[in-house]
């Protein structure tokens, strides 16, 4: 018995969607669907015997185990990809609405057993955070990996205009020159102490002459929250290639108790966009909305 290799990707899918959690848990899912269900995932109908042929579980196992993981994932990103443009929504009137691209790693949770030294499975990720959708992966060797997995993750994507962010494991020099003289695109990078001397240069600019750009409060989870960003045109004296701005976010936190202090967290970011071509509230939602990719990673564990 023939099947085609989309029903059995699906009906893969669909059974881990559904909590199967090995060869032999999809198989029974297959084995248990009703008729609609297997119409749906193209699965191999028989006129003779009057019913569908599923797969079993030898059949999903041998396809799996043989699959290239690395083209299905650049097939899929990009079918993605090419989807994504139709449904965004409209731009607001007068204002120019970037795509977003944002890179992080991920240790995957549950997955050390079968890494063979004890050691979780680690992937770098390229996603829309608006569409919640991942454009592109790759498995790396460890966190620190990541940073040589960068250029060729986002290589086959077209950034060409767009706004990537990525946290300050990814404030390399070589990133920002990629991205912008061969993707033509935009970044936002955040730079901590693994930049001793840019992360110097950018908290001793002076911050206290500039006015807040944005500045956002709210409430949930408990707590009340202040943001404001201030961003300042690059300064001579800060060396990072295609470096526009210098932006400073202050985060402050406290419980919902009237006697609860204050705390303050101030972090640092560097961006190839100029004053003219981003509002700060823009520069804000994008830093922001880089860590939507947190709730890719939820679903992935």
């Amino acid at each position: 018995m023939r099947h085609t290799l989309t029903s059995l990707l699906l009906a893969a899918v669909a059974a881990v969607l559904a909590g199967a959690r090995s060869f032999t848990a999809i198989g029974e899912w297959a084995a248990d669907a009703p008729p609609r269900v297997l119409a749906a995932l193209g699965v191999r109908y028989d006129p003779l015997a009057g019913c569908f042929q599923q797969p079993d579980e030898a059949t999903f196992r041998r396809v799996l185990e043989a699959l290239d993981a690395a083209a299905l994932e650049a097939a899929v990103g990009s079918w993605l990809a090419a989807r994504l443009p139709a449904s965004q929504p409209p731009p607001r009137p007068g204002r120019r609405e970037r795509p977003a691209v944002a890179v992080d790693g991920k240790a995957v949770r549950g997955t050390r057993h079968a890494s063979g030294n004890g050691q979780a499975r680690h992937l770098l990720a390229a996603a829309d955070p608006q569409a919640s959708t991942v454009l592109a992966q790759a498995e790396v060797d460890g966190k620190t990996n990541e940073i040589t997995a960068f250029a060729p993750l986002l290589a086959p994507l077209d950034l060409t205009g767009a706004v990537v962010t990525a946290d300050a494991l990814h404030a390399q020099r070589e990133h920002a020159q990629f991205l912008v003289t061969q993707k033509k695109a935009h970044y936002i990078l955040t730079v901590k102490n693994n930049q001793p001397s840019l992360y110097a240069q950018l908290k001793s600019l002076p911050w206290r002459q500039v006015p807040a750009g944005f500045d956002a409060r709210n409430k949930g989870h408990g707590r009340a929250e202040r943001r404001t960003l201030k961003v300042t045109a690059v300064a001579a004296g800060i060396a990072f290639p295609c470096a526009a701005q210098a932006i400073q976010i202050r985060r402050r936190r406290r419980p919902l108790n009237a006697t609860a202090k204050w705390s303050t967290q101030t972090s640092y970011a560097v961006t190839s966009l100029a004053a003219h071509q981003a509002t700060p509230a823009q520069l804000a939602g994008w830093i922001r909305g880089h860590w939507g990719i947190e709730a890719l990673h939820h679903i992935r564990d």
